[in-house]
C-alpha cells in the first residue's frame, strides 16, 4: 500500500505543468486527487487517463463559490480531504510605471488571493477529516525579486507571509501549512524565463515538474509531521548566492 492510501488530495492548476506532476505522484503514492483548473479540457484528459483516481472539475481560483463546490465534490467523490496543493498561478512581465492596475491586481488575485480562497475553503473539511497538510506553491520571486515582474513577486511573497500566518492559525486543528519555492522549472508557465536564469546555477539545468512533486509529497506525507510554517526551495542553488566564476567553482 502507498504512502497516501484512502487518502483524498486537492491540486489547483493540476492540469498541467507542476500541477499534474504533483497530482500524478500523489495518484502513484496510492492517493486519490480532485483537480481544479480553469484548463477544464486539459484536466478531464489527465482524468480519464488515471483509472478513477483523479477527478477534474473546472475552477476559477478567484470565485470563493467555485472552491466551495470544488471541496464538496472531494468529499462526496473520495471521502474526507486531508491535503491541498495551491499550484494555480500567472506571471505577468513589464516594467511598473508602464503596467495596467487591472494587470497587477489579476496576478495578485489568482497567485495570492486564490491560495488565501483555497485554504479558507479546505478548512472545514479537514477538521472534519482530524488534520492534513497545506503546501503553498510560491517561487524564488518570494525569496528574492525580479525586475519587471512587480506583481508576481509581490503575490508570491504574500503566499510565503500567508502560510506562516495559516500554520500559527491551524497547528492546533492537526493541519500544517508549508511553502514550496521553485526556481526555474521546465514548466509551460515561465519556460523562456526559466532557461535564462538555469544558465547561471550551481546546478545548471532547469528544474523538472517531478522534482517539485517529490518535494510536494514529502509535506504531504507524514513524514514531515514536524514541518510547519516554513519554505523549502527546490531552485538548483539559485537563492544561495551569486556564482562567481573562478571564485565559486
Amino acid at each position: 500500500m502507498g504512502e497516501f492510501q484512502n487518502r483524498t488530495f486537492i491540486v489547483s492548476g493540476g492540469a498541467r505543468g507542476i500541477g499534474r506532476a504533483i497530482a500524478t505522484r500523489i495518484v502513484t503514492d496510492g492517493g486519490r486527487v480532485v483537480v481544479g483548473d480553469v484548463l477544464i479540457d486539459d484536466a478531464l484528459t489527465f482524468a480519464a487517463s488515471t483509472s478513477g483516481a483523479v477527478s477534474a472539475l473546472a475552477l476559477d481560483v478567484r470565485d470563493p463559490d467555485a472552491w466551495d463546490a470544488l471541496v464538496e465534490h472531494a468529499e462526496t467523490t473520495f471521502g474526507p480531504v486531508s491535503g491541498l496543493v495551491n499550484v494555480a498561478g500567472v506571471l505577468s512581465e513589464g516594467p511598473i510605471d508602464g503596467s495596467d492596475p487591472k494587470d497587477f491586481a489579476f496576478v495578485v488575485d489568482v497567485n495570492l488571493i486564490g491560495t488565501y480562497l483555497g485554504v479558507r475553503a479546505v478548512i472545514p473539511a479537514m477538521r472534519r477529516a482530524g488534520g492534513g497538510s497545506i503546501v503553498n506553491i510560491s517561487s524564488t520571486g518570494g525569496l528574492v525579486a525580479y525586475a519587471n515582474r512587480a506583481s508576481y513577486v509581490a503575490a508570491k511573497w504574500g503566499v510565503r507571509g500567508f502560510t506562516k500566518a495559516a500554520a500559527l492559525e491551524l497547528g492546533v486543528d492537526n493541519i500544517r501549512v508549508n511553502s514550496v519555492h521553485p526556481g526555474p522549472i521546465d514548466a509551460p508557465m515561465a519556460s523562456s524565463i526559466s532557461a535564462v536564469l538555469a544558465k547561471g546555477l550551481p546546478i545548471a539545468r532547469r528544474g523538472r515538474p517531478e522534482e517539485i512533486a517529490a518535494m510536494v509529497r514529502f509535506l504531504l506525507s507524514d513524514e514531515a509531521s514536524y514541518c510547519t510554517g516554513s519554505e523549502f526551495t527546490v531552485d538548483g542553488g539559485q537563492v544561495a548566492g551569486p556564482l562567481f566564476p573562478g571564485v565559486n567553482s
